[in-house]
């Protein structure tokens, strides 16, 4: 995190002849949003005067409240490399306030921020490493998105099996310039899916992160010709797009998830923070798998979790516990998907695993075995539970979890599970193609 002052901030913008400023949020369903402004209206941007209309804003607020302000976040200035060299075009991130200066409680940042400040008041710093993963699929005449590619690469395929290796190319070295440390990047299991993976940092700055990431991928993608999409299930038949959540806190320094005299290297408080996530998981789900078509990922066969278990040596369960170790010892939550919005994501993570240490909740035995192969009553003797099979269920689950729905405050909660189940009546009502391909000759 850099931390500038205000004077830092008016000074590189003169000396970086930045002429555009775009103070960015994002909205409760994960969009990323901006207001641009030019130079000369910086000071008023700092002074935290610029307003924007909140009913504008899906699941923001009425048009009786409507004015928000922005208040930027000094050290998340950032030049966009990607635009001209003269006339500059940078952004910084923002916190929304009503008019009156309080925090606006459907800004998604503050339910991250309020979860952060709430673990810092035990002594944690949460630490987060994410794994997203995208498509680059081709454009028609018209610069449209297809779900087509040329290509038929698959897991860690190169150059030229991998037909968007330069394009991958570039957004790692976009992101470099932006800031972000990019520890790995490859092709992933279905032909022209990516994955690009960020190094591990505190949770505002790694949601913060996301971000950025989803806008350079999208820009450089559509430069090279395609067009990225982080839609968690775009083709049929194929591996989904997932965002694995990596989880460990510090405190006093020290990662507390370590404990080398443990079988599986993990401490008590790693198993109670096991523990809360599993106890919390169903809830959760329709904050990490946030779309319909979330749940077309979340299927057997396609190396996505489907049931509520963990272990330290194989890949099935919902959790792993990855084999690094030490003081890398950390969890790997494989549900989330790349549609999720990053702020109420970890959020939901960080306060459901502190349940798990506060009440010292026990997470279930391991299981070490691949699930998929087990029989039906093999499961029911582990008491392995599934995840929620579609969005209306995992809405459902969510309204049952009375610590959930706190996590994410009164308005986030409401808006938010009316808009899903606005969602998924919209989607009941739609006619596929694959039930006219199916049922209009048949009947």
């Amino acid at each position: 995190m850099k931390n500038y002052t205000r004077e830092d901030v008016f000074r590189l913008v003169e000396e970086e002849d930045v002429e555009f400023i775009r103070l960015q949020f994002t909205d409760m369903f994960g969009n990323l949003k901006n207001i641009a402004i030019t130079a000369n209206q910086l000071a008023k941007a700092l002074d935290n005067k610029c307003m924007f209309d909140g009913s504008a804003i899906d699941g923001f607020v009425g048009i009786e409240e409507s004015d928000m302000y922005l208040y930027p976040d000094l050290s998340t200035l950032e030049i966009f490399p990607w635009r001209p060299q003269q006339g500059k075009v940078a952004r910084m991130i923002c916190d929304i306030h009503r008019p009156d200066g309080s925090p606006f409680y459907g800004d998604p940042r503050l339910v991250l921020k309020k979860a952060i400040s709430e673990a810092a008041e035990l002594g944690y710093t949460f630490e987060v490493g994410p794994e997203c993963e995208f498509f680059l699929f081709n454009t028609d005449e018209n610069a449209m998105p297809t779900t087509e590619t040329h290509e038929q690469a698959g897991y860690f395929d190169i150059g030229p099996l991998d037909g968007g290796e330069n394009a991958r190319r570039d957004i790692v070295m976009t992101l470099e310039d932006m800031g972000l440390i990019i520890e790995a990047s490859h092709h992933e299991m279905a032909p022209a899916q990516h994955e690009i993976d960020f190094r591990y940092d505190e949770a505002l700055t790694t949601a913060d992160n996301i971000m950025t990431f989803k806008l350079a991928v999208r820009t450089i993608a559509k430069r090279h010709g395609l067009h990225a999409t982080f839609m968690p299930k775009p083709k049929y038949g194929v591996n989904g797009s997932g965002m694995h959540i990596n989880m460990s806190l510090r405190k006093d320094g020290k990662n507390i998830f370590e404990d080398r005299s443990d079988p599986n290297g993990l401490s008590k408080e790693a198993y109670y923070f096991i523990g809360g996530i599993m106890k919390h998981i169903k809830g959760m789900a329709a904050i990490t798998n946030p779309l319909v078509n979330s749940y077309k990922r979340l299927v057997p066969g396609y190396a996505a979790p489907v049931y509520i278990a963990w272990s330290a040596t194989n890949r099935s369960p919902l959790i792993r516990i990855p084999a690094e170790g030490g003081a890398g010892t950390r969890i790997e939550l494989r549900s989330p998907d790349s549609a999720a919005n990053p702020y109420l994501t970890l959020a939901v993570c960080l306060k459901a695993g502190l349940d798990g240490i506060l009440n010292k909740i026990e997470p279930p035995r391991s299981v070490d075995c691949n699930i998929y192969n087990m029989t039906d009553d093999e499961k029911k003797t582990l008491n392995i539970e599934n995840l929620p099979g579609t969005l209306m269920e995992a809405v459902e689950e969510l309204k049952k979890d009375r610590f959930i729905l706190d996590v994410l405050g009164e308005h986030v909660a409401e808006n938010y599970i009316a808009a899903k189940e606005n969602e998924w009546q919209k989607y009941r009502a739609h006619v596929s193609e694959w039930e006219i391909q199916e049922y209009l000759y048949r009947y």
